[in-house]
């Protein structure tokens, strides 16, 4: 790979992050002008109203086959197994709280940046099989990953019940075979919109306000987030005998940076919501300078 080729895919990936940043930027503006923030009212929306939406939406629309969603869920499921044992060791040894950074450190930003650097490694063939995964990554966030940090909570918050009652929903009309009303799937679509720019616009405000020693932490989080998805990606591939494409695209799922829903769900349910806001800053930082090495190494660039 060529200097010049090296400078087109950074620009292209700073292109990936723009929209991300952007929306981010806003709610860091907020903070800086020290304007009141709803903190409360935006996290109760995005998690009992718009998430669920999302959710319900992404499983009733996606048009992957049952079994190509069952074949990338089990490869899905191992890699955040394999990256869960590593990254208990690892926050173990760091001296951080496992169960209510585990998430974290386990979950990648597989919507916002795993989809579309996987279109842009693999083309449309590689953007199915980030799908399926980006399916089953989400109802696991938002629904193992909210019982674990609601188990670390002093309070031992409850989780959000709309997401189970969404994931119901959806799979009991997927395998029914029955299907919606377009109103019905367009509102959804709509409700669910607002997840992304209402879990930025929180992240930003969070990391003007976040403390010296909330982003230390969150660097840690962040770098073994990285670490134990790339190499939880690399032995998936391995151990489930992927060909080439799947695996490189299963490999750039699994080692994306921290995703913002964990940061939200972090500060929601637990007293940990700066670190894991430090690990988003930091992870998503770390993929923009790392992105050409992680390429190549899942078969998407050649030397």
């Amino acid at each position: 790979m060529t200097l010049l080729d090296g400078l087109t895919l950074y620009l292209r990936v700073a292109a990936l992050l723009l929209p991300v940043v952007a929306c981010a930027a806003v709610g860091s503006y907020w903070a800086w002008k020290k304007k009141p923030f709803p903190a409360e009212f935006i996290a109760v929306l995005a998690a009992n109203f718009a998430t669920p939406a999302l959710v319900f939406h992404t499983l009733l629309s996606t048009p992957l086959s049952g079994q190509a969603l069952l074949q990338a869920g089990a490869a899905t499921v191992l890699g955040f197994a394999l990256a869960a044992a590593m990254a208990a060791v690892a926050l173990r040894l760091l001296k951080l709280p496992v169960l209510g950074l585990l998430p974290a450190a386990v979950l990648p930003n597989a919507g916002n940046l795993g989809l579309p650097m996987a279109q842009l490694a693999f083309g449309a063939e590689g953007l199915a099989i980030a799908v399926a995964a980006f399916a089953i990554t989400s109802v696991l966030q938002h629904t193992v990953a909210v019982w674990v940090l609601s188990r670390a909570s002093p309070q031992r918050t409850r989780m959000p019940r709309g997401i189970l009652f969404a994931v119901g929903a959806a799979m009991a009309l997927r395998w029914t075979g029955w299907s919606l009303p377009a109103p019905v799937l367009d509102s959804a679509r709509l409700v669910g919109s607002m997840t992304v720019p209402l879990m930025l616009l929180s992240l930003g405000y969070a990391l003007v306000t976040v403390s010296h020693a909330g982003l230390r932490q969150g660097a840690l989080v962040g770098l073994t987030r990285l670490a134990v998805g790339t190499a939880s990606g690399l032995l998936v591939g391995v151990l489930m005998g992927l060909p080439p494409l799947a695996a490189g695209v299963m490999l750039l799922q699994l080692a994306m940076p921290v995703a913002v829903a964990s940061y939200l769900y972090a500060d929601r349910l637990t007293p940990h919501g700066p670190i894991a806001a430090g690990a988003v800053l930091v992870s998503t930082l770390a993929l923009v300078l790392l992105s050409p090495a992680l390429l190549w190494l899942a078969g998407a660039v050649r030397a």
